[in-house]
């Protein structure tokens, strides 16, 4: 189910669309991802990380979490998370995107699994720079 992130006056919910306007794909089911645990990396007033970048995870952007006070990879089964791996696919918080760009240690990007939500935080020209869906 896509998330409606306006406020359209409780009417019927609008589909989420990706950094490029087009509808919002899936990220990941396995691991399950998003912060509505949805696969899809939807947002709404709920979401205040804003958990709307579709990453792939890598060993070096695992550390740069971790070092930063958000460690991934370590398994957290009372809240049913067995730890990101390097390939995992992740809806990852905008702002720690931009956080690691900005330290030269972003993971790349899925543009067509990001929501436009993301775009508050990061320019579309720093994602598409890490894009590995662009053709």
């Amino acid at each position: 189910m896509l998330r409606d992130d306006s406020d359209n006056g409780g009417g019927r919910p609008v589909a989420a669309h990706n950094v490029l306007g087009e509808p919002l794909e899936i990220c990941s089911i396995k691991p399950m991802t998003g912060f509505y645990r949805d696969g899809c990396c939807n947002t709404g007033r709920e979401d205040a990380g804003s958990h709307t970048v579709c990453v792939v995870m890598t060993a070096a952007f695992l550390d740069f979490s971790k070092s930063r006070g958000n460690d991934l990879s370590t398994p957290v089964p009372e809240f049913g998370f067995a730890g990101l791996k390097p390939g995992d696919r992740w809806c990852l918080c905008a702002p720690r995107w931009q956080e690691a760009f900005e330290a030269g240690q972003p993971p790349r990007v899925f543009l067509r699994a990001t929501h436009q939500g993301a775009l508050a935080y990061c320019s579309l020209a720093d994602l598409k720079r890490f894009a590995v869906d662009l053709a």
